[in-house]
């Protein structure tokens, strides 16, 4: 079955949570030239998203943002940044639209083995909206293949970037995690529940104890096979260069057109002041052939 395209000419609705990557969203959808209805989340969304006169809305009050979107004439809608806290009961209670809508809201979110965003994804196509991803309405947010900042990798370099994209994706295979770091031919850290951060930070430990010895290292950053890109697009940003910075390492590989560059002004600049590099990973990049080092 062939997806359907992207209403160009429509709104499209962006529903934002924390941190600044909804703010750039919206600037870049509107670069392309679409009507873009803003969506605050109460209590998550950064102050900046009051630039685009947003409905400020709590997570609970799915029937006053369904209504909102019909009257906008919103068709598609994004969901993008970070949510820290779960929809409070009088959230749900003032919204008679949520009410109305409990019992089909409580059979969705019952049973089954999806995840909650999924279940979140299928009341939204419920109401007729369909939830795409920040990649398909901001394609120029994401990672470009070849050398976006810094020196190229060579050599050893290089060869580090296809291991650790080589262990990437059996880590995506097992669904254990989306990033790994290898350096010297080894993989040294492979990222787990704590997220890409927090791996970073044991790198930079192990390098300060003396347990990781040698210049260089590779951090790769992949989505996972099969991963919904809709609501779980693998991101990087300029604290993802200065972790890399901290813990030594040479550069950073993300897979071009599925991993976000978030700030990509200021973490492309920021590599290349620091002199590490930021690559896209592609095929052809990946394979082995000695002649492409």
């Amino acid at each position: 079955m062939t997806e359907p395209s992207l209403n160009e000419e429509g709104a499209v609705a962006v529903i934002c949570g924390g941190g600044r990557l909804p703010v750039e969203v919206i600037r870049a959808v509107r670069e392309r030239g679409r009507r873009v209805v803003a969506i605050a989340i109460r209590g998550e969304a950064d102050p900046a998203v009051d630039t685009f006169s947003p409905l400020h809305l709590g997570w609970g009050q799915i029937g006053k943002l369904a209504s909102h979107l019909q009257s906008e004439g919103v068709r598609e809608l994004v969901m993008i940044g970070s949510v820290t806290r779960r929809p409070e009961l009088r959230e749900i209670l003032s919204d008679f639209g949520t009410m109305r809508r409990l019992p089909k809201i409580l059979a969705s979110l019952a049973g089954g083995d999806d995840s909650l965003l999924k279940k979140v994804i299928r009341l939204f196509e419920d109401e007729g909206f369909r939830v795409v991803g920040a990649h398909e309405v901001a394609p120029q947010l994401l990672a470009t293949p070849g050398c976006m900042a810094g020196p190229e990798p060579r050599g050893d370099l290089l060869a580090d970037l296809r291991l650790g994209a080589a262990a990437v994706a059996e880590l995506g295979r097992l669904d254990i995690g989306q990033a790994a770091v290898c350096l010297n031919g080894r993989i040294i850290a492979v990222e787990g529940a704590e997220g890409t951060d927090a791996m970073l930070e044991r790198c930079r430990d192990l390098r300060a104890r003396g347990r990781v010895r040698g210049k260089g290292g590779v951090l790769v950053k992949c989505a996972k096979p099969g991963q919904d890109l809709r609501v779980d697009l693998p991101t990087i940003g300029p604290g993802t260069v200065e972790k890399v910075v901290e813990a030594g390492l040479a550069g950073i590989a993300v897979e071009a057109g599925r991993v976000l560059i978030a700030e990509r002004g200021e973490a492309l600049a920021l590599a290349a002041r620091q002199g590490v590099f930021v690559f896209g990973i592609s095929g052809q990049v990946t394979g082995s052939s000695e002649d492409r080092a």
